[in-house]
């Protein structure tokens, strides 16, 4: 598939028909307490961070390694990450029997680091300097996979990745459909998209009037720009967030055109947001969330979605904390 290229309902099935097999069926949790902070007559999150490797990326990945060539796996592939992704590849490599190399940025969680090679993956550091650290990060997996002749993956600006992580909607699908509830907004953390544009496309194939939030932090909400203008928009990444996972600059081609055609709209978060629903999330619904994973609960918390008297589903993304950097994060 070409980059702009959009996976179709059929093809968002077949994804989860194979991935639903290796990944955790994760719960969806209907909470009062949210649906109380922020005026929705009913509120239910979809708890990604407990998927097996704390964070929905393992779905995105199962696909991609499913869809390679035998030739392809035997040389194995190399792609970047600050962790989440990383983790999810490399458990999905073990999986299936595919040699995983991952490029990872010095300064990224050491729980995450370690959680990689956990899984069997060679990890490559690299050093950024002033510059974006994605974009180091890139540029070494490139070298990585020119040198060494190994598969490039990209850990977002893939239809198929895009395609493998809508399984996180249509599982949610499944779940309200179970409990005879729908919903009416929808909310999602964004860091390049990936996951974004999946849950927009079968969000939207299930309703056609649905409004879509992608939540990113303030200074990196590069998708939401984007959309604005109706084409790619990159932003400096020369802030700080705490949501360190969701630092890419700009989107990639295959998410930005997925959210395009599935009408979704932007949001940005402040880190004060991002640090109280990390907090109401551990003492309210009794979740773990990484700040990465706990943008869109952020967004829905600060009043910042219009989600006065309606059901909305918020996706809770990853859980990959440290003890430290939780309570330092959370405390008074």
């Amino acid at each position: 598939m070409r980059p702009t290229d959009l996976p179709s309902p059929h093809d968002l099935a077949a994804a989860y028909a194979v991935t639903r097999k290796a990944t955790q069926r994760t719960p969806l949790i209907e909470s009062e307490a949210l649906a109380r902070a922020c005026g929705a007559e009913r509120a239910f999150v979809k708890a990604e961070n407990l998927q097996a490797t704390g964070s929905f990326k393992i779905r995105g990945a199962t696909w991609r390694l499913h869809n390679l060539s035998p030739e392809e796996r035997k040389r194995g592939v190399v792609a970047f990450s600050s962790g989440n992704f990383a983790q999810g590849l490399a458990a999905a490599g073990r999986a299936l029997g595919v040699p995983v190399t991952i490029v990872m940025p010095f300064d990224a969680p050491a729980l995450k680091r370690e959680a990689t090679e956990g899984y069997g993956a060679r990890v490559v550091l690299t050093q950024h300097g002033d510059r974006p650290r994605e974009e180091v990060a890139s540029a070494k997996a490139r070298e990585i996979a020119a040198t060494e002749g190994l598969v490039l993956l990209h850990p977002f600006d893939d239809p198929l990745i895009v395609a493998g992580q809508a399984g996180a909607a249509l599982e949610a699908l499944e779940q309200l459909d179970a409990r005879d509830a729908t919903v009416s907004l929808s909310a999602c953390p964004v860091g390049g998209g990936g996951l974004m544009g999946g849950v927009a496309l079968a969000l939207r194939a299930r309703d056609a009037g649905m409004d879509i939030f992608a939540v990113e932090p303030v200074g990196y909400n590069g998708l939401g720009q984007s959309l604005v203008a109706g084409e790619m928009r990159r932003v400096l990444g020369n802030t700080s967030t705490v949501a360190d996972a969701l630092q890419a600059t700009a989107p990639g081609t295959a998410p930005l055109a997925a959210a395009r055609a599935a009408g979704v709209q932007g949001l940005a978060v402040e880190d004060a947001a991002i640090r109280a629903a990390m907090r109401f999330a551990f003492e309210k619904l009794k979740l773990v969330l990484e700040p990465s994973g706990a943008v869109a609960l952020a967004a829905a918390l600060a009043g910042q979605l219009p989600a006065t008297g309606r059901s909305i589903l918020i996706f809770a993304t990853g859980g990959n904390v440290a003890l430290d950097r939780f309570v330092a994060l959370t405390g008074d």
